[in-house]
This record gives structure tokens, sequence and C-alpha cells, in this order.
């Protein structure tokens, strides 16, 4: 006999869930994929009390409605017979939005604690939470917990060990009872019109004399009710005469009139941070200046990006010349020879050294979206962009994973999960990569700085706004030949305004920039070498002359093709070949194509100013350049993600078909009417 516990972890995405999970099972953790499905599984065990614990992670849901992936995995789960008890995991400066999935999961009839997570950041918006009454009103046991402090872990497992057989405590509302022959106020916490009610009561009658053996009658009336197509196809009930449509958005508004009552007595001073809320998105999602304020807001960020992020790299730029002559000197003094010298010079310090001074523009970049994130901004992005996604077959939604893209393609993609059905995901996951991630900010400082003086700030920035612009064209074109055409809604909650939390941004840039880091120190330095063999060899051997290597011999069987795109230059070629393994290789490429130390100093620029021109490569090539580098194939990361999100060979060939069948057209005929003129 197992006397194992199994407790479910479920809450919203984002509300500290996994983070307080992780802190219970620790190194005891297995992660796998839910069968059938590329969602992730994460199973832990523990002893508390001597007791066993098995705790599994449940993917975030912010509903058991069974629309999304996770909806489905999560509610499949939660609704067999194992689970013995539920943990809620609720963001508390998010009460609203996360006490609709606490309500259904009540209604399940299952113990459910409620672990009000984020409590440091209720205080600090000057608000609190009366943790008398919310337990009052729902009825389960409600217990303040902060996941990254790792603090009321043993009074939540507390709370669970002594709750597991239990589904419900004393109500107490302020409701004047119903008509109903029960009285639900005694019963539950959610109590639906008297309409409703009646309805339910009677479906329920239906349930028990039809399928004795189903538990809990009541929730499986009001999924009847909601025309719930999974439950109406395992329990097939006539409903003639009780339900005439579906009541799934009365339910839906019932349950979000008493999530109103519940946050009005439980949340003090609510109301007047509401209105310095409402007061901002007067003009932060207006219907006109709601977009202005965006790309001004983003225009903002770019700018410090450049300024202040330039001025930084300088002292990189100095840091990594001095380096690179100290071992340079001390490979000659240890007599190491021309092939390892030229190597470790040319190709490793000259290639990760050149991407690692852009370290400080990278670091800003994410710096700045952090706090619009933490601030609340970023929900308004998906609200504004509302408007102009539904016309081309999305929601707001879609526009989060894109706003992602920003950061890395790769999480970008992973997290079109939360949408809603699989062609929006789809089409999502293709449109991401046209946004311009991290990883091209490099090529784009490089260029425009060497060719566009004054304006480079402006150059660069122009490249964000045509990647959203491409991301929107090509999304329309892929929804007018979609086959299942559904009506979109965004459904999404806008927090109040707060102050940035400086713990939460530095956690969240650390990551980044330790991504970044990993990044040069894997995937850019073996790129690195490789392509420091492919310039060095050749079909008789070790080549001096570049132009007799393998790489040039590739480069230039491309070059027809690339010269319509004002690229045809067998570096060039091969640095946007090599770009392929991570974005940030094109620059540490071109640095070792053109034999070039430092290329993101001043005089390395020079040089390869000077070098381009000679051969004819003007500002009209460089912007044709980096309009290819925004549109072409993702990196290799990118490509593996969407492989595994897609489940498709063919779905993922025709995102890399399609990203360089888009930039080689664009940049063709940008470079053809730019060279008119």
């Amino acid at each position: 006999m197992n006397n194992e516990i199994n407790v479910a972890f479920i809450g919203n995405p984002n509300c500290g869930k996994t983070t307080l999970f992780n802190a219970y099972t620790g190194a005891n953790l297995k992660v796998a994929n839910w069968p059938g499905v590329t969602v992730e599984k994460k199973e832990g065990q523990m002893s508390y009390h001597n007791k066993k614990y098995k705790l599994v992670d449940l993917p975030g849901t912010y509903s058991l409605t069974s629309y999304t992936m996770e909806e489905r995995v999560s509610r499949h789960y939660i609704l067999e017979d194992e689970v013995d008890v539920i943990i809620d995991v609720v963001d508390a400066s998010a009460l609203e939005r996360n006490l609709y999935l606490a309500i259904q999961l009540i209604e399940l009839g299952k113990p459910v604690v409620l672990a009000l997570n984020m409590m440091d950041i209720v205080e600090e918006r000057g608000m609190e939470i009366d943790l008398h009454r919310l337990p009052e009103m729902l009825g389960v046991p409600v217990v303040p917990v902060c996941a990254r402090k790792r603090t009321g872990l043993n009074v939540l497992m507390h709370a669970v060990a002594h709750h597991q057989n239990k589904t419900s405590d004393r109500f107490e509302h302020h409701h004047t009872a119903g008509s109903h022959e029960h009285s639900h106020h005694d019963e539950y916490a959610m109590v639906y019109s008297d309409d409703i009610e009646d309805k339910i009561d009677k479906i329920s009658e239906l349930l028990s004399v039809k399928y004795p053996n189903l538990k809990n009658y009541r929730w499986h009336a009001i999924k009847f009710l909601e025309a719930d197509q999974e439950i109406c196809k395992k329990y097939p009930l006539n409903l003639s005469g009780i339900a005439d449509r579906s009541y799934e958005e009365d339910i839906i508004n019932q349950r979000y009139d008493f999530i109103e009552e519940i946050v009005s007595e439980v949340l003090v001073n609510k109301e007047e941070k509401s209105q310095n809320t409402d007061k901002v998105d007067r003009i932060a999602t207006h219907s006109i200046w709601g977009m202005p304020v965006f790309f001004g807001i983003m225009a903002l960020v770019f700018f410090f990006t450049f300024t202040i992020g330039d001025w930084i790299k300088g002292y990189f730029e100095m840091a990594l010349e001095w380096f690179s002559g100290a071992s340079s000197e001390f490979l000659v003094g240890l007599d190491a020879g021309r092939v390892l010298t030229s190597l470790i010079v040319d190709g490793i310090i000259a290639g990760v050294g050149g991407v690692l001074t852009f370290l400080p523009n990278i670091f800003i970049l994410f710096l700045a979206l952090a706090i619009l994130e933490d601030s609340g901004y970023m929900a308004r992005v998906a609200y504004v962009m509302d408007g102009i996604m539904s016309k081309i077959g999305l929601s707001g939604r879609a526009f989060i994973p894109m706003l992602l893209g920003f950061g890395c393609t790769v999480p970008a993609v992973m997290a079109s999960r939360t949408l809603e059905n699989k062609g929006d995901r789809l089409r999502t996951i293709l449109v991401t990569p046209f946004m311009s991630c991290s990883a091209r900010l490099p090529i784009y400082v490089l260029l425009s700085q060497m060719f566009f003086g004054d304006g480079a700030m402006i150059a660069a920035y122009s490249m964000y706004v045509i990647g959203v612009i491409m991301a929107i064209v090509v999304a329309k074109l892929l929804s007018v030949f979609a086959k299942n055409k559904e009506e979109n809604t965004l459904l999404i909650e806008l927090p109040e305004y707060k102050s940035p939390n400086a713990r939460t941004i530095i956690i969240y840039v650390w990551d980044k920039v330790r991504d970044y880091l990993t990044k040069a120190g894997t995937t850019i330095f073996v790129a690195s070498i490789i392509l420091w063999a492919l310039l060095n060899f050749g079909s008789t051997g070790m080549v001096t002359d570049m132009s007799q290597s393998f790489a040039a011999e590739v480069g230039r069987f491309l070059e027809p093709v690339m010269k319509t795109a004002g690229l045809g230059y067998w570096q060039i070629i091969v640095a946007l070949i090599s770009g392929i393994a991570a974005k940030e290789v094109v620059v540490s490429s071109m640095s070792v194509l053109y034999g070039i130390g430092n290329i993101a100093s001043q005089g390395g620029m020079a040089s390869l100013t000077a070098v381009l021109a000679a051969s004819g490569f003007t500002a009209v090539n460089a912007y044709s350049m980096m309009l290819f580098c925004l549109m072409y194939v993702p990196c290799v990361a990118t490509i593996a993600t969407i492989h595994r999100e897609t489940k498709s060979l063919k779905w993922t060939l025709f995102a890399i078909l399609l990203q360089l069948g888009t930039a080689w057209l664009c940049s063709s005929v940008f470079y053809t009417i730019a060279t008119m003129f």
C-alpha cells in the first residue's frame, strides 16, 4: 500500500510556483515531458513529520477551462484520484487574476491550500491583505509565503498535512441567502445567481441517477452549463428544458463579481493605488497615443543602450587590445609557432573578445526591458497591440512572445505555448524570429557606427521597428492561408504600476548576461575555431592567403546570388553563414576574415571601413546587410527549439526557408531601389 501523499502545485504563470516547488524538492527532482506533449513535467519528493510527500509542479495556467495545452495537462492531472492536496500558489500582487483559478480549484471539491506568494510586493505598493477575512470567504487555508526568501515553508506544509482530508471550512459571507431549496451559501464559496443555481441542482440530480459513481456532481453540472466539450462527451446527458444555451459567459462574469467582492473586503489601500494607475493608463493604453508612447519608450531605451553602452564599451575595447597584444607577445616568447599563435590570437581572442566588447550594450538593453516588465508596463503593450494583432489573425497576447524576442528568440518561441489554439501558436513561432534578438545588436552597432556616424542610433533602432513591421506583415500573410480561422479575444489583467524590485531586476539581468557569456564561451568559441580553420586551410593545406581557403570557395560560389542584395563579397557571405551558429559570430567572423584584431574599437572600425570602401562596400550595402541579418536564418538554438515546439521537420524547414527568402527579397529590393538614387 502506498502511504505517500500526492501534492500538486498549480498557479498562474510567473506566480513563483516553480521557485516554491524547488525550495521543497531541492536536488530530489525529476524532469521529463508529460506523455504526448512538449509541456515539461517536474516531480520531487520530501519528508515532513515522518510522512512521505510526492510533489508535482504542474504547468502554469490561468484557468481549468481546458483551452491551452497547459490547461489540459493541469486539469487532467488535478481530476485524477491520486491527487490528495492541491497547493494553489497565488501571486498576492495580482490577487484578482489569480483568484479566478483558485475559485475553480475549490469547486473541484478537493482539498486546496492557498500559498499567498509575493507579499513583499504587496507591502511595497503600500497595500495590505486581510489574512483572516480571505480564508473566511474562500473556506480554505491561506498561508503567506515568500518563495524567494524561503519563508513560510513549514507553515504551508503543516497546513497541507492537516487539510488533506478536508474540502472546506465554515464560510462567512455577507450575502443574503437565495431562494434555492438548499442553503448554498453555507456549503460553497462560490454561489451563482438563483437561476444558475437551480439549473446546477437539476443537472446534479440527473447526474446522480445516471452516473451514481461520479464524484462532485456540482462541478460536473457547472461544466455542462459551460458547454465543456470534454465533459459533455464523456458523460452524455439530456438537458432539454434545463439548459437551452451555454452559460459560460454568465458564469465567468459572476465569478469575477465574487472576486471583486473578495478583493474589496480583503485588500486594503487598493483604491488609491488604482487611481494612480488609471491616471497613467489614460495615456499609456490610449487608443491613439498608446502606440506612439510605446515606440517612444523603446527609442529612449536604445538611446541609453548606445550612449551609455558605447562609453563603457570603450574601456572593454582597451582591455581587449591590451590582452590581445600581451597574449601575442607571450606566445611568441614561448616560441609557440605561427599556427598556434594565429589560432589563439586571430581566432579565439579576436572572435570571442570582439563579441564580449558589446556586453555593456546588451546589459543596458536587458536592464531596460527588466524595468519595463517589473513595473507592469509590458502588459499594457499587449493591450495596446491587440487592435493591430487582431487584424492579422492573432490576439494581443501573441505580442508578448514577440516582445520576448527582443531578448532571445529561444524563450520567445517557447512562450508561444500560452496561446490558446494550435494555429496561433504556429504562426507566432514562425514570425517571432523576425524580432531583433540581442544577438543581432552587435552587428547593428558595428555597421551603423562605421557607416552612419551621428545617425547610428537611428539606423540601428530602425531595425527593431522594421522587425516588428515584418513580423506583422508575415503574420497577416500566414493568416490569409490559414485553414482554421478563429476569432481571438484578449483577456489580460493590467496590474497596478509599481516601483521595479531591485532583486528581481538583478536576477533577470544576470540570467541574461550569464547566457550571453555562456554563449561566448561555448558556441562562439567553437565557431571561431571552426571559422579560423576554414579560413586558414584549403585544398593545398594551410594557406597564407585567405582567398585560397575552403571558406572563400563557398563564399565565391554564393556571390552571384547575394550580389543582388549588395552582399556579393565572399568574406561577408562567410560571416553570414557563420552567424547561423549564433548571430554574434558575424562580428567575430568579420574580425577574423579581415584580419582586424579589435574590430569594435575606433581604430578597428576605421580599418574595416577603409577595407570595405576599397571594395565598393558603401552605406547602402551596410544597411542592406543589417536588413539581411535582421531577417535571415535563425540561430541553431532557435531552429532546434522550433523543431521541438512544432514537432515537425516540415514546419522547421519552412521557418528556415521563410526567413532566408524574406531576408534575400527585402535586402535585394532595398539595394536595387537605393542604388537608383
